[in-house]
């Protein structure tokens, strides 16, 4: 099958700039769910449902039945100002979409608007799920998981573009892909003082310190060479005065594996060193250690189809092997109750303007991708529930 030329493409670009001009937070997407559900309703043959807030599924039920395959993209923004150069920039000031949500969504729908015109072809049921708030965690995949929405699926596939990929490549990647993202947070408290008098002071500043030097030997002493951690500090903020000591400091960070057993080491490790530092200096503390997404890990099978798929889409040319990531995906809360796999398209090159990572702010990416990432999701939905031979 070669659906290229039925693809809406300048629909696909259309519905992408609305989106990228129109950005909304995680948790905040109401706008963005209306937009997506009113396109939807001019689609045939769909079930539309909005089983969580600011969530869209559509469902499209064959002609004959077989397994039910959900499609997922995610519809949130980022809280970034936006600095590319593009002609369709963020209206909504200081949110961008600096991720590619708009270009999954719109993906999504040019598949959906293909597959529903294929419907009395289609022995199966196919989930189209319009996913808010993967950026914040506890992220709105495991809502939707909580709402039943994967009780009846079979196998759940997802997207994720990524530039400084050419468009036309597939990255795919069998077990975990992704890591686990999870945050702690620590209010530190001491004893303010004048500058001029510390010994009267339990300086949190100092207390801080020590905490950050000592989380920082985790991953080198008590990790193993050959698993896969990383522990950041994204925010160190106490006092507001030259001349004062303040009382208290404030700390936040990121933790990042793979295993679980590492995962809850360095937990162990992160709330021994704060307990026995704090204790030496006679401070106490607040710790909000908040346990995020697990790695997504995808099924070898699901990941196999995933590979014949793109073998048809972009030949063996454009099919290579997804490196391991430290980032955070909320695709995991499917991936821990459904098997599924969740893959790569390429956005495009530094050289044609698509150099700058996902959530920078002069992220930018060739809509040429969105006939990759659309042609992907109908290939694995022909390749499961179409037999063209019939």
């Amino acid at each position: 099958m070669n659906s290229q030329t039925n693809l809406p493409i300048e629909d696909m670009v259309k519905w992408r700039r609305h989106l990228h001009e129109n950005p909304e937070l995680s948790f905040h997407e109401v706008e963005t769910a209306k937009y997506i559900y009113q396109l939807l309703k001019t689609f045939p043959n769909l079930e539309l449902t909005t089983p969580t807030e600011n969530s869209v599924v559509a469902i499209l039920k064959g002609a004959k039945p077989g397994k039910t395959i959900a499609l997922r993209a995610d519809i949130d923004a980022l809280p970034i100002v936006e600095e590319a150069d593009v002609a369709f920039p963020s209206q909504n000031e200081g949110v961008m979409h600096a991720c590619g949500h708009d270009t999954h969504t719109a993906m999504l729908l040019g598949a959906c608007k293909v597959l529903t015109s294929m419907q009395e072809k289609i022995a199966g049921t196919v989930k189209f799920i319009f996913q808010p708030a993967e950026e914040v965690p506890p992220g709105g995949a495991k809502f939707l998981v909580e709402a039943g929405v994967m009780k009846d699926v079979d196998l759940v596939f997802g997207i994720h573009i990524f530039p400084k990929i050419p468009v036309g490549v597939v990255a795919i990647r069998t077990g975990a892909l992704t890591a686990a993202a999870d945050i702690f947070e620590l209010k530190i408290q001491g004893v303010g003082s004048h500058g001029s008098t510390p010994e009267l002071a339990i300086d949190p500043i100092l207390v801080g310190v020590e905490i950050i030097t000592n989380l920082n030997n985790i991953i080198s002493r008590n990790i193993a060479a050959f698993d896969n951690a990383v522990l950041s500090i994204g925010e160190f903020t106490s006092g507001n005065s030259a001349n004062v000591i303040p009382d208290t400091a404030k700390i936040q960070g990121t933790v990042r594996t793979n295993d679980p057993a590492v995962r809850t080491l360095v937990r162990k490790r992160i709330e021994e060193i704060i307990e026995h530092v704090t204790k030496m200096y006679g401070a106490s503390y607040e710790l909000n250690y908040i346990m995020g997404y697990s790695p997504v890990v995808n099924d070898s099978e699901a990941t196999e189809l995933v590979r014949k798929a793109a073998l048809k889409v972009v030949g063996e040319k454009g099919l290579i092997t997804a490196p391991q990531m430290m980032g955070g995906e909320d695709f995991s809360a499917y991936t821990d109750v459904v098997p599924g796999s969740f893959f790569v398209v390429g956005g495009g090159t530094a050289e044609e303007g698509c150099g700058y990572m996902n959530h920078h702010p002069k992220f930018k990416i060739n809509e040429g991708a969105l006939a990759v990432g659309a042609e992907m999701e109908i290939q694995l939905i022909t390749d499961l529930l179409i037999n063209d031979e019939e």
